[in-house]
């Protein structure tokens, strides 16, 4: 397999995982659990890292944006600035990566462009961190605040 088509495959993947990475901010469904009682008082809850919703047995359902970002969960705003930074880290490294790329005419000689593709590496890997990081924050507070809520339904 040749170079040029090794780096055109990994820069695919790459921006791939980016275009997932950006999807998942705006998504609704990052936790969802439900209160389950009588018919008429079934209820959805879902939250994500912007609002919280509720929807009721009959479908209606209700959405409350956060107010303010220094009202908000300290484990919010991590998630949110990690989630954010690396959507933007993985931009400017898709960015770098397709300039780095052999079979474009910018980026001068090769040297210059196995720096910038070196750079873009590492562009891609903190954001991959970043966005594993938010999430692996984000779960952690959603199991540790199960496990709080059974705790206080036991005794």
């Amino acid at each position: 397999m040749s170079n040029m088509f090794q780096e055109i495959i990994a820069f695919i993947i790459s921006t791939t995982g980016w275009v997932l990475v950006s999807s998942t901010l705006p998504t609704d469904y990052w936790q969802v659990s439900s209160n389950d009682g009588d018919v008429i008082t079934t209820a959805t809850y879902w939250a994500n890292l912007w609002k919280v919703c509720v929807t009721d047995s009959t479908g209606v359902s209700s959405c409350k944006d956060f107010p303010s970002m220094l009202a908000l969960n300290g484990i919010i705003q991590a998630c949110r600035g990690l989630m954010i930074t690396a959507v933007f880290l993985g931009f400017f490294g898709s960015i770098f990566a397709l300039v780095g790329l052999k079979c474009t005419k910018i980026g001068g000689t090769d040297k210059n462009k196995a720096r910038i593709t070196c750079f873009a590496g590492v562009d891609f890997i903190l954001s991959g961190l970043c966005s594993l990081s938010a999430c692996s924050i984000y779960a952690h507070r959603i199991t540790s605040d199960d496990i709080c809520l059974s705790k206080r339904h036991i005794h």
